[in-house]
């Protein structure tokens, strides 16, 4: 059974308009590369140079932020959800 991932509407053109899309993975890196190699174009937009999330960028495994876990090595099980939410700036 794979994990799903909830796309935020900014991100939702590269997966069709999608808000959630299944994927397979055993680590939450594992599953957002499975997004961009089933959506191009994600990569660029979660991925800095060195392949680390982008500051902007927080990834939540349930209600967990994953880069207080083990981040991109944060293993995943069938049937959890991440969520991509981009910071938004206010002001």
């Amino acid at each position: 059974m794979p994990v799903t991932v909830r796309i935020p509407s900014q991100l939702r053109p590269l997966a069709g308009g999608s808000g959630e899309v299944s994927l397979e993975g055993e680590t939450v890196g594992e599953v957002l590369k499975a997004l961009d190699g089933a959506h191009p174009g994600f990569a660029e937009r979660l991925f800095d140079e060195t392949g680390s999330l982008r500051r902007f960028v927080n990834v939540f495994l349930a209600d967990e932020d994953v880069r207080f876990l083990s981040g991109l090595d944060t293993p995943v099980t069938a049937g959890q959800t991440l969520s991509i939410v981009p910071a938004v700036a206010g002001g």
